[in-house]
């Protein structure tokens, strides 16, 4: 297990019967986790929304004092803007800190210069990241919305100018041209859902399409990678099991693999499971 550290701007207050109390910088929210399977009661005085969910699938926010839409939450020189959205989310996953540091470091200690792709990219965190090492980036997502979240996420952390190029596409169709195109990256960064629709009514299941794309886009590693990354919230699929798919599609390379669970501490002194990363190191 990895945790997230250096955070000031975030908190996981408490957590009981299927939920917890977090803190994102001074608004306090309670929302959904899975991982929660103990019995308790969240203090609700303090707490500004709750996402309740429905029994009949998905669920609604509910608001119980005023605080801005959205605002700003900073991890070192990173800043990042939150919002309550649809289904529980609010546009970050602080667990990911432990990730970002360490691409951070790699990119810093190559000595050269890195082309990333970030691959189900969301609102940007990775890209945001990579790109203050000084790396160049891809970043490709289905959804306009969280693409152009992204781009603010970039602005905030002083990186409007940076080499990042925003792609709205489905990740498969994208990698397809860029291996006709004959493009290359030295790093892959992958966060893919656990299920999902594409365009055209594809379905994607992370269990029956994972590996075939993690083929897919060994394709298009150059020949000096400096790593590939995948994160994995699927309940029930294990972080060795993300390793294993890494070391069968990257095949004969020479490098080092490694696979954990992310987890953030909380302040009831215990560390709460967040998903699991694999990772690939290049020479």
């Amino acid at each position: 297990m990895k945790t997230a550290e250096n955070w000031k701007d975030y908190e996981v207050i408490s957590t009981a019967s299927g939920e917890k109390k977090e803190r994102w910088k001074d608004i306090i929210l309670v929302r959904p986790d899975p991982q929660v399977i103990w019995k308790g009661e969240i203090n609700l005085k303090d707490v500004h929304a709750r996402y309740d969910r429905s029994s009949t699938g998905g669920g609604s926010w509910k608001y119980f004092k005023k605080f801005p839409e959205e605002w700003q939450v900073g991890w070192k020189d990173l800043k990042f803007l939150v919002k309550p959205m649809g289904f529980k989310h609010t546009g970050l996953f602080p667990e990911q800190a432990v990730n970002w540091q360490m691409m951070m470091d790699l990119i810093k200690k190559s000595g050269r210069e890195i082309k990333v792709l970030n691959l189900f990219a969301y609102t940007g965190a990775a890209t945001v990241a990579c790109a203050k090492a000084g790396a160049s980036v891809v970043h490709v997502d289905a959804a306009k919305n969280m693409v152009e979240r992204a781009k603010q996420n970039a602005a905030l952390s002083g990186l409007s100018s940076a080499p990042i190029r925003y792609i709205v596409d489905d990740c498969t169709k994208f990698v397809e041209r860029e291996i006709r195109r004959g493009n290359k990256y030295d790093a892959i960064i992958m966060d893919p859902p656990s299920y999902g629709r594409g365009t055209s009514g594809e379905v994607w299941r992370l269990e029956d399409n994972i590996f075939e794309f993690v083929k897919l886009c060994t394709k298009v590693l150059s020949d000096k990678p400096l790593f590939v990354l995948i994160n994995s919230y699927t309940t029930g699929l294990g972080a060795t099991a993300m390793e294993n798919v890494l070391r069968l599609a990257i095949g004969n390379k020479n490098g080092k693999y490694d696979s954990y669970e992310v987890g953030l501490k909380t302040n009831e002194g215990i560390v709460l499971p967040c998903g699991n990363s694999a990772i690939y190191f290049g020479e």
